[in-house]
């Protein structure tokens, strides 16, 4: 499975699907009845100015020569009148284009946010973090004005164009046809461009997406890399990839900047022709052309061409809205792999026997992490998983939280198959404690209480003092109250551990995981720690991950797995009277902290 780097572009269809045009169209479904009322305004509104340029023309060639004054201020009257209306229904229309487009973009970020939760670990080990987050924010924020106002402004000119051309049509037939003979040389201009255009913003997409990983992975990793005096080529990485952005996006715009150039000169052309026809036919008084008909005429035109620029900026817009869509659709048609069976039934409540039966489980295809793995852990005990890195350990533990699928074999937990129940019924009966103890921005009450929202205050305090980690708390200038930023970065590795610690416990769990739970907490620290969980574990089925033996010796039972199998099982006492793989590891901490001892 090919790693999704931020320097390494995403796929580009080559064809669009319309489907998801209309996939967006169900959006907006709910608001047909105030689009309705906004194009209504916006056509009736049209349609009234459409009287204009025959106005101009009944006073040029009626009114004025025959000096009929009240005819012209009652036309001048009724005009001021039409614009004032004009405006009314233009306010209107962006008040409710405005509330409707906002509408849609807040419940297409819901809708791809909601089921970026319900993915499983599968779908973010596979692709930098930055590369989601820019689909979420950038490209539903570029659909915002298409939403907004493409649509009504689409169908207004449409309708406007059908209106001019019969008002055109209606003026005279010969300049009109004169008009026309422009749009072939405009279609042939789009067809150029199409897909000239569509690729260029699909490109331009996947560069944005690539300097968004990249700025995230940066800021996440800011310490260590000025801890290895990492800014200047992290600079230089940096400079690279925005030049990429800033090729493709001026590529993609160049392509967008043909048409309205195109159109003009177009427009222009077309303009001066029916000036040189019309003047000759004037004065050969030919087809019944008069100045009248020919300013109201050469009015028309610049009408017509007006929604043919605006119809073919949407255009563009659509194209660039393209190439969004098809990154936010990706995302919300992402499979759950990890989900509810349709016939899922509520965990009952947990009692703590977890069997592992013939559990062979991969992350990448041919590339096996567990083999046909089996264990029994009874309840209330506490199980230990030890181990070189990347043996299998907290996939184990992963497994029977059920992150991630198996491949083949079975897991249960007191008889029934965790794949036959509910994901909510089951998790909440465990307390996780994952390698990365995730501090989320707000209070530090908050984040014990995170997995707990009933929990009360004493709760969350019992909890934090049981893991030792109530006096530094109390320390801080505002006890739990004490704000800390996301990722903790005010706290240390091991406050945070604690904190994290207190958040798994407080959910009283019947399963408790703990994923390398005191790595970063001081000997001192640990002793304190170690009290407390062992009041805390009784009664509990535990499993515990840790490199530092001295943690599990007083497990119920310990598991030694590397690649892929659990080569021993027993008592701390009865895997070092083996002198196996677990006698090698035990003595070479053991030898390790002689000779620590020793050098101090």
């Amino acid at each position: 499975m090919a790693r999704n780097k931020y320097d390494i572009d995403e796929s580009i269809e080559e064809s669009y699907d319309i489907k998801q045009l209309g996939r967006v169209l169900q959006y907006v479904k709910p608001y047909r009845g105030q689009l309705a009322l906004a194009l209504f305004l916006m056509l009736s509104s049209s349609a009234l100015t459409m009287l204009f340029p025959m106005f101009i023309s009944e006073i040029m060639d009626t009114y004025i020569p025959a000096k009929d004054i009240k005819a012209i201020v009652t036309i001048t009257i009724l005009s001021l009148v039409i614009v004032l209306y004009a405006c009314i229904c233009i306010r209107f229309k962006i008040r409710i284009t405005s509330r409707i487009g906002q509408a849609i973009v807040h419940q297409l970020r819901s809708d791809i946010f909601c089921h970026l939760q319900e993915l499983p670990f599968s779908y973010y080990d596979d692709r930098p973090h930055g590369k989601i987050q820019v689909r979420v924010v950038n490209y539903v924020n570029s659909l915002s004005d298409l939403l907004s106002n493409g649509i009504i402004n689409t169908i207004t000119d449409m309708c406007n164009l059908i209106f001019i051309l019969v008002f055109m049509f209606a003026l005279h037939i010969r300049l009109t046809l004169i008009c026309l003979c422009g749009l072939p040389v405009l279609m042939g201009v789009i067809i150029f461009v199409k897909r000239r255009q569509r690729r260029a913003w699909q490109i331009q997409s996947n560069k944005q997406s690539n300097l968004t990983a990249y700025i995230a992975e940066s800021i996440n990793g800011i310490r260590v890399t000025q801890s290895f005096v990492r800014e200047r080529e992290n600079t230089s990485i940096f400079n690279h990839l925005s030049g990429n952005y800033r090729s493709a996006w001026m590529r993609a715009v160049k392509y967008n900047f043909i048409m309205w150039p195109c159109i003009d000169s177009i427009s222009t052309v077309t303009t001066a022709f029916i000036y040189v026809i019309g003047i000759g036919w004037i004065s050969g008084e030919l087809y019944g052309v008069t100045i009248g008909i020919l300013i109201a005429f050469t009015s028309y035109i610049s009408r017509f061409w007006e929604p043919i620029n605006t119809l073919a900026s949407f255009y563009n817009s659509l194209l660039t809205a393209i190439a969004y869509l098809e990154r936010i659709f990706e995302t919300i048609d992402e499979p759950v792999n990890v989900k509810d069976a349709p016939d899922a039934i509520e965990m009952p409540p947990i009692q703590g026997n977890v069997t592992f039966r013939d559990v062979c489980f991969s992350y990448e295809d041919n590339v096996p992490i567990l083999n046909k793995v089996n264990f029994t852990a009874n309840a209330g005990d506490t199980y230990a998983i030890v181990g070189p890195t990347g043996a299998g350990k907290s996939t184990i533990v992963n497994l029977i939280s059920r992150f991630y699928n198996v491949d083949s074999g079975e897991i249960q937990i007191d008889g029934t198959d965790i794949s036959k129940v509910t994901l909510k019924s089951l998790r909440k009966q465990m307390g996780i404690m994952m390698q990365d103890s995730f501090i989320f921005s707000g209070t530090i009450m908050d984040n014990i209480r995170y997995g707990n929202l009933t929990a009360t205050d004493e709760e969350v305090i019992a909890a934090a003092k049981t893991v030792c980690a109530h006096d530094f708390i109390m320390e801080m200038e505002n006890g739990y109250q004490t704000q800390v930023n996301e990722r903790g970065s005010r706290l240390s590795s091991g406050q945070r551990q604690l904190i994290s610690f207190a958040r798994a416990l407080l959910e009283n769990p019947a399963i408790l995981i703990l994923d390398e739970a005191t790595s970063s907490i001081d000997t001192e620290t640990e002793i304190l720690l170690q009290k407390g969980l062992n009041r805390l574990l009784q009664g509990r089925t535990s499993f515990i991950i840790a490199h530092r033996l001295s943690t599990i010796k007083n497990a119920n039972c310990i598991m030694y797995v590397d690649k892929g199998n659990i080569l021993e099982k027993g008592t701390h006492e009865e895997l070092l009277a083996l002198k196996g793989e677990y006698y090698k590891l035990f003595m070479s901490q053991y030898d390790f902290l002689l000779e620590k001892k020793g050098t101090a």
